[in-house]
């Protein structure tokens, strides 16, 4: 009798691992949307790579100026599930991407997956870059190659089990990694509104510090860039939907304004991460920044 309960408990648990190995893996891309892909163009590559804000965890800490395009990594994201690195994504071939396809790079951005097949954590934003269209990623790969190679890898995560088994990202991911846009327009709404909701959504990832998180840190998206923790420290990230405590009393101009200069309505300056942020939008041709705005005013607002 107590063999058959041991076998038994063994044919459960092998059944039970087969299962789990089986939800959690990884799941690539479809090939068919690499197909007909353009080649990169670096310079509209450039403007995904501000726009996504990469240099902002790959530069190395504290650097300035064409130092910022050294992707050497090394930036700690402290969370309450760990400390995460950011890697080295410069060309390099040892260290960095350099012996990367673009297949590799789109699946890295867009699924969170390695070359290697290992899910990647999410403070790599993917769950956002997973809205962009593949072809700014393979222009956002174009130019990454033209960034000069740097030797050396980031340290890596500090974590603590269970979040050091990396297989479970995988159910994470069933639950928080979407394509589809997060807020609905009508039909008819305006091209210009669309505009900035990719930009926003996608490669701007703009909701990973606007929005609050649930306790197994994926996006509350029922409320959508209503304000957040930091994730870096002590305060608060901002509401910055149309709403009295948000972005109300801005008007689009201001908040362009804003982008362009640093500079509220109200003679206050940015400050804090959003620095580097303002910065790179900063970068942007005008009518992204007018399309971001745009979205901002249009979607819907916390105190609703």
């Amino acid at each position: 009798m107590l063999r058959r309960l041991l076998l038994g408990a063994v044919l459960l648990a092998a059944a039970g691992g087969g299962l789990f190995w089986l939800v959690t893996r990884p799941q690539p891309l479809d090939p068919a949307l690499l197909d007909g892909l353009q080649p990169g163009d670096a310079q509209n590559g450039e403007r995904i790579f501000h726009l996504a804000g990469c240099a902002s965890c790959h530069a190395p800490p504290g650097a300035e100026g064409g130092a910022r395009l050294s992707l050497a990594g090394g930036h700690a994201l402290k969370t309450p599930f760990g400390t995460f690195v950011a890697p080295n994504i410069s060309p390099h071939v040892e260290d960095g991407i350099g012996g990367w396809d673009v297949a590799d790079f789109a699946n890295a951005v867009m699924r969170g997956i390695s070359p290697q097949g290992a899910h990647y954590y999410p403070a790599f934003p993917y769950t956002s870059y997973a809205r962009m269209e593949v072809q700014d990623v393979a222009d956002l790969f174009a130019y990454l190659k033209t960034l000069p190679p740097v030797a050396g890898r980031a340290d890596g995560h500090t974590l603590s089990f269970p979040y050091t088994v990396r297989r479970g990202i995988g159910l994470w991911k069933r639950l928080h990694l979407d394509a589809a846009p997060v807020v609905e327009f009508p039909a008819g709404a305006p091209e210009e509104v669309l505009r900035g909701r990719y930009l926003v959504e996608g490669p701007g990832h703009c909701g990973e510090c606007h929005t609050p998180r649930s306790l197994d840190g994926g996006l509350d998206t029922g409320r959508w860039l209503a304000g957040a923790p930091s994730l870096e420290g002590e305060g608060t990230v901002p509401d910055i939907t149309p709403s009295a405590d948000g972005l109300g009393a801005w008007s689009p101009a201001d908040i362009v304004y804003y982008f362009e200069t640093g500079f509220t309505p109200d003679f206050d300056s940015v400050g804090g991460a959003m620095v580097a942020v303002q910065e790179n939008l900063a970068r942007l041709p005008d009518e992204d920044r007018q399309a971001i705005a745009a979205y901002l005013k249009a979607i819907p607002s916390a105190d609703r």
